[in-house]
């Protein structure tokens, strides 16, 4: 599906947002089991918390047509006991969701789990019996996934909690995450100048009140606030969550030239 994921984003792109129920049947088809036609994998690509609706004439991507400023962002957290998902598990979860600068839902659960490294409980502060009558893996997998809809992804250092996430959701069959993906890091270096952008350096400097580190909900507030602190001096060029992705991305030479692009419009 991950496929699937970047050509339409691609495709909705070059087309302006939306494209024909032909284009996206002609993408689709490429990626389709002899089980699944274009219906199934539109049913898909929603249950995964793409943000893709359907039209008249088409589909259209949401995130090219919704302000920043109006969307929903899941600012995520987890702690595990190991790096690599194949040989480890997420064991506790943080999540806030976002919307218009507040806080409008939280989730927070520890995942059970039978081995604990010593040097991860000395890193975190979870013991062993906190995680002992925890929800089941699948179980505290579901409630993120619910939790996320297609809000906007989002993680200070997101390649690691989307990746760690991604092979587990589909490990316990909940599909792969489809949701357009925020990095606090990336942001950050765009739009305030720090000499460091690890989160624990970023909540002393900036003061953002959070005490324990590597704890999931404390870190996923933590990020909520380095996200609404980069949201301060966005550019004006940058209108749509679609653009804000973008954004986070861009290299200084587009950057530069997003910014003449809209004064040369005045």
């Amino acid at each position: 599906m991950q496929k699937v994921f970047e050509e339409l984003t691609v495709a909705f792109r070059r087309a302006g947002g939306e494209i024909s129920y032909a284009a996206f049947d002609r993408i689709v088809r490429k990626h389709a089991t002899l089980f699944e036609d274009s219906d199934t994998i539109f049913l898909l690509l929603q249950a995964s918390g793409y943000p893709i609706e359907e039209t008249v004439t088409g589909y259209r991507l949401r995130t090219m047509f919704t302000p920043w400023q109006q969307e929903r962002y899941c600012v995520i957290d987890i702690e595990t006991n190991g790096a690599k998902p194949g040989r480890s598990q997420v064991i506790e979860i943080g999540a806030v969701m976002l919307k218009e600068g507040k806080i409008v839902d939280r989730l927070e659960s520890f995942v059970a789990c039978a081995y604990l490294p010593e040097h991860i409980v000395k890193l975190t502060g979870i013991e062993p019996s906190d995680l002992a009558e925890a929800p089941s893996r699948k179980e505290a997998l579901t409630a993120l996934r619910n939790f996320m809809g297609d809000a906007v992804f989002v993680a200070h250092n997101a390649g690691f909690d989307h990746s760690f996430l991604n092979a587990s959701f589909q490990r316990f069959g909940l599909g792969p995450i489809g949701n357009p993906v925020l990095c606090t890091i990336d942001l950050a270096r765009r739009t305030f100048e720090s000499e460091r952008y690890g989160l624990a350096y970023l909540n002393e400097s900036l003061g953002l009140g959070m005490q324990a580190h590597h704890r999931a909900y404390n870190d996923a507030l933590a990020t909520s606030k380095v996200l609404l602190k980069s949201f301060e001096t966005l550019p004006e060029n940058v209108r749509t969550t679609d653009e804000l992705l973008q954004f986070s991305k861009s290299s200084r030479k587009e950057r530069k030239a997003a910014q003449k692009a809209v004064s040369g419009k005045r």
